[in-house]
C-alpha cells in the first residue's frame, strides 16, 4: 500500500480541505488516464459519530467537493483534465494504511502482493481470506482452504475489505 508521490502531494493538498468539511479522509487514489485522469477521494465519518451511528451523506460528498475543487484550483497539481469523485469508502472499502485495517481483524480481505508468497503450485500474488492478526510489520492471512499466509505490510500493493453479510 505504497502511495505513489503524486498521491502523497494530493493528500497533502486535500486533507485540510476536507477536515474542514467535518469527516475523515480515508484515502485518496489518482488514476492518469491520457488526456483525462480520475481523482478519487473517500471520506469517512469522524469518530465520535461513527460511535453515533452517522453515516457519510451525499451533502459530506458535495460539501467536500466543493471545498477540495477550490484547493486544486489554487494549487493546480493536476496538469490536463480531470474527473473529480468523493464518495465514502464502502462496504468494499480500499485500504489505504496497515492501520485502517486494525479494525477489520476476523474479516476477509482481498490482497493483491508486490511479491508472491507460498512455495510450490501455491505461489500467488493475489490472496483472499480472514485476517487473523496484524502487527506494524506483517499480517497473517488465512484462505478459505485453510492456507495461512504470513505476509510482509510493504509486500501489499491493493487490499480491499470483502464484505460478508453477518
Amino acid at each position: 500500500m505504497k502511495l505513489s508521490n503524486k498521491v502523497t502531494q494530493l493528500t497533502d493538498i486535500i486533507a485540510p480541505a476536507v477536515a474542514a468539511c467535518d469527516v475523515a479522509l480515508w484515502g485518496v487514489e489518482f488514476l492518469p488516464q491520457g488526456g483525462r485522469s480520475l481523482l478519487r477521494i473517500y471520506i469517512e465519518s469522524l469518530p465520535e459519530d461513527k460511535a453515533a451511528d452517522k453515516q457519510v451523506t451525499i451533502e459530506n460528498c458535495a460539501a467536500v467537493t466543493h471545498q477540495v475543487s477550490g484547493m486544486l484550483e489554487v494549487h493546480d497539481p493536476i496538469a490536463g483534465e480531470y474527473v473529480l469523485e468523493v464518495s465514502s469508502p464502502g462496504l468494499d472499502r480500499p485500504f489505504f494504511a496497515p492501520e485502517q485495517m486494525s479494525d477489520y481483524v476476523g474479516q476477509t480481505l482481498n490482497l493483491r502482493l508486490i511479491q508472491a508468497v507460498g512455495a510450490g503450485s501455491s505461489k500467488r500474488r493475489k490472496v483472499t481470506g480472514k485476517l487473523e492478526q496484524l502487527s506494524d510489520k506483517q499480517l497473517s492471512i488465512v484462505t478459505p482452504e485453510g492456507e495461512q499466509f504470513d505476509i510482509a505490510l510493504d509486500n501489499i500493493d491493493k487490499a480491499n475489505l470483502i464484505y460478508q453479510d453477518l
